[in-house]
């Protein structure tokens, strides 16, 4: 029972509330990106920076999303906003003083691409409805399969992989954190997002 609490506790982490819309405009270098076959991406945060490979063979509209708010500019000024040790770190939405940016439409789930919910696999948070993923992000900190989407079920999915600085998403991982609201696992020390751009 307590290991189902756990795991209940950990999906329901990950659930996003609402979504919004925003109009902004796109330049080339989201043009550029979604033309290449293999996309890397850096991840420069107040921690360090994460450098990630992105799969458009698996998962297309989740890494055609996630360049788009990319290119925009939409990461700059975001936090890490929810840490869970030894589970994972998520961001990609939040403002430092906790408010949710305006977001796009959302996306279709691509969980059932065959990617799993592995340590070090970048994947997109979501609500409770499948289709709803947005903006949001989280690195998995360790083998997390149960969220894998099933023939039965759809999970997270998962677009892409840390190739350089999971020294700093471990880093990250292991930061303390406190509730502010009604909000919980925020870290103590913010832990800001400069900026999401091609890998050079």
């Amino acid at each position: 029972m307590r290991s189902l609490i756990t795991t209940l506790s950990m999906i329901t982490c990950l659930l996003l509330s609402g979504t919004s819309n925003a109009n902004t405009q796109e330049n080339t270098t989201a043009t550029t990106a979604s033309h290449s076959d293999n996309v890397l991406v850096d991840i420069n945060t107040t921690q360090g920076n994460i450098t990630l490979k992105l799969n458009k063979q698996q998962s297309p509209e989740t890494v055609r999303n996630f360049l788009k708010y990319s290119a925009e500019g939409f990461y700059h000024g975001t936090i890490f906003h929810r840490v869970i040790a030894n589970f994972m770190i998520q961001g990609g939405g939040m403002t430092a003083n906790m408010k949710k940016k305006s977001t796009h439409e959302p996306i279709p789930n691509e969980s059932r691409n065959g990617l799993s919910n592995r340590k070090g696999t970048i994947a997109m948070a979501r609500a409770s409805d499948p289709n709803s993923a947005t903006s949001q992000f989280f690195i998995n900190l360790k083998d997390n399969k149960f969220l894998d989407g099933t023939p039965t079920k759809p999970g997270y999915t998962v677009f892409g992989e840390v190739v350089s600085g999971m020294n700093v998403v471990a880093k990250i991982g292991k930061t303390h954190t406190t509730q502010k609201g009604s909000w919980s696992d925020i870290p103590t020390e913010t832990i800001t997002i400069n900026n999401i751009t091609l890998h050079q």
